[in-house]
């Protein structure tokens, strides 16, 4: 199909986006890889009058360590995340989950920031924020604005930016030694929506036990999920008790709230909610027992 007609504005700076975004309130979209916007303005599921286009505004594709965090920009393509050598060696539940979205063509367009601030159920990344405990820079008509990943998605396509903000940059705490993670994900085939999937993030501390935990999951409730029981469970145990992790696998499943659909029943995605924790789990000790700094 073809979309509703819009206006197209294409701002220069980060500032005459906000203005252009203050100006047309609720009646415009932004645009950054277009990935999720464009197919839903075909469908006619959205009909924005006005399109603001962020790729002309400098600054905000970026991949760097810097200030204790590992800090990208709104505007990074997948594909740079995924070809990142930082990325790949120091976070590797960021790098699994990335390689994982789509195909090579989204991943060459869509953007951290817009899957991000879709908060769409099945994105692979709002799970990987929770699970990294993740912050989102937003800037807006009053100034910057840091929000925790908790409280950053709100529901089902709904985030906690305010009208006529703009995300900026997401912050993941950067990697300590002895940490490590792991996103796990199935799927019908390969590049489709998750069935299920679990994103873990741990730190071990010298005696081996679990300093930090997140747990999320993917496709498994109106929003990602962070299993905020399972990782409680887990602090301050040794990560050699397989009976902690099974009952962080278990509370997980408890959890997670799916709905049956052409992707499978209830039961099994709760089941598969689970299995993969467990996995996860077992992989991130593994790469974090190994892992120097």
């Amino acid at each position: 199909m073809i979309p509703a007609p819009f206006e197209y504005y294409s701002p220069s700076s980060l500032e005459e986006a906000i203005e252009l975004l203050e100006r047309f309130g609720e009646d415009a979209k932004l645009l950054a890889g277009g990935q999720s916007l464009i197919p839903m303005m075909k469908l006619r599921i959205i009909e924005p009058k006005v399109i603001i286009d962020l790729n002309r505004v400098p600054g905000l594709s970026y991949i760097r360590e810097e200030g204790g965090f590992l800090r990208i920009g709104a505007l990074t393509r997948y594909y740079m995340v995924e070809e990142s050598e930082l990325v790949r060696r120091r976070y590797p539940l960021l790098h699994e989950a990335v390689s994982q979205i789509a195909d090579p063509v989204v991943r060459n367009m869509g953007t951290v920031g817009g899957n991000v601030c879709h908060s769409d159920p099945a994105n692979d990344l709002p799970a990987v924020m929770l699970a990294y405990g993740a912050e989102m820079v937003a800037v807006g008509p009053n100034g910057e604005r840091v929000i925790g990943a908790s409280e950053f998605f709100r529901g089902p396509y709904q985030t906690d930016l305010r009208p006529g903000e703009i995300l900026k940059e997401i912050r993941i705490p950067q990697a300590k030694p002895r940490s490590g993670g792991a996103y796990l994900k199935l799927e019908r085939r390969a590049g489709d929506f998750a069935i299920a999937a679990s994103a873990v993030q741990v730190v071990l501390d010298s005696s081996d036990r679990f300093e930090y935990v997140g747990i999320a999951l993917t496709s498994l409730g109106p929003t990602a999920i962070r299993v905020d029981a399972a990782e409680k469970v887990l602090l301050g145990r040794s990560s050699s008790n397989l009976s902690s992790i099974n009952e962080a696998a278990e509370l997980a499943y408890k959890a997670a709230e799916p709905v049956s659909d052409l992707r499978g029943p209830e039961w099994y995605k709760r089941e598969m909610a689970k299995v993969l924790t467990k996995r996860a789990l077992l992989k991130a000790v593994e790469r974090a027992r190994s892992f120097t700094g």
